[in-house]
């Protein structure tokens, strides 16, 4: 059975002022994704700022976000790491917290060979073998492409690699991954721009950032191709497309942050590197939610 099917969200990590983790909003924010159709919280995850968070911050979000969903819809934990025993340590914890699945990006910076991510992601799921895991392929922000051989290889022989967030915008990639697959993945579109073409080559839905601030839309978009109203969802999936081209005008999560916060969700600062938005981007952003149809605080 796949862990979800439908959208589910690439969630932000709420700041305070100071810096710290602000676990008030993001239990407020759950709480909207659920009201609104979320069918899965990815917690931890790019979106997340999952980089400069520390362990301890890190695991104490995931935990916060399990406790809080109480399984209401799936959590699944960013637990990703450019070291394999950094990532068997979270991804252990997670698993312990009762996370519904993990999300392993490639190790980044590192570079790590087609052989060495197979003795990576082997090495990780063993040690979680009662908890499914989707690869994260993201070659774009770590420099490292699961190529599709091996994908499918650990796919068939891992018995708790189940599934791929595909965001490396390569159609022809992802296209003889699932040819190659017979069945054996469960693939996520990692880009909000790209989840009609995902769904037709057998997509089970979308890792989203576009879900932070349209959730429902997003999921009534997934749903309505799975209903069999194609015309339907493409024309959804082609209204958001600006919106979409605004949320990665920067660097995400800036711009989904900023977009959050003119919406008057008050998810607060990002952590440097990352810094705040251009004026410029920040009046396309604003331009692009009003045309959507998004109420601005």
């Amino acid at each position: 059975m796949a862990i979800f099917k439908g959208a589910g969200v690439a969630i932000v990590t709420p700041m305070c002022e100071d810096g710290k983790v602000n676990y008030e909003k993001l239990e407020e924010i759950l709480e909207f994704q659920i009201a609104n159709s979320t069918d899965a919280i990815i917690i931890c995850g790019t979106t997340g700022e999952s980089s400069t968070l520390t362990h301890g911050e890190h695991l104490q979000t995931i935990k916060f976000t399990i406790d809080k969903v109480a399984k209401r819809i799936p959590v699944i934990a960013g637990t990703g790491s450019n070291c394999t025993e950094t990532a068997i340590m979270m991804s252990k914890e997670a698993a312990s917290y009762g996370a519904d699945a993990l999300l392993l990006v490639t190790p980044y910076y590192n570079k790590a060979t087609q052989k060495g991510l197979i003795a990576h992601y082997t090495a990780v799921a063993n040690e979680v073998p009662d908890t499914p895991i989707i690869m994260y392929n993201v070659p774009s922000r770590t420099g490292c492409n699961i190529q599709p051989a091996t994908a499918v290889a650990l796919a068939k022989n891992v018995k708790n690699i189940v599934g791929i967030k595909a965001a490396s915008g390569d159609l022809s990639q992802i296209a003889k991954m699932m040819s190659m697959a017979d069945g054996c993945i469960e693939l996520y579109s990692g880009n909000d721009d790209q989840v009609l073409p995902l769904l037709s080559v057998g997509g089970l839905g979308v890792i989203s950032v576009l879900s932070n601030v349209a959730p429902k839309y997003t999921h009534d978009m997934v749903m309505k191709y799975f209903e069999g109203d194609t015309a339907g969802a493409t024309e959804m999936q082609l209204k958001a497309i600006p919106l979409i081209n605004a949320l990665f005008c920067e660097v995400n999560p800036i711009p989904v942050k900023e977009a959050m916060n003119l919406m008057g969700m008050n998810v607060g600062p990002l952590r440097m590197p990352l810094t705040a938005m251009e004026p410029a981007n920040r009046e396309l952003l604003a331009k692009a939610m009003k045309d959507f149809g998004l109420k601005l605080a």
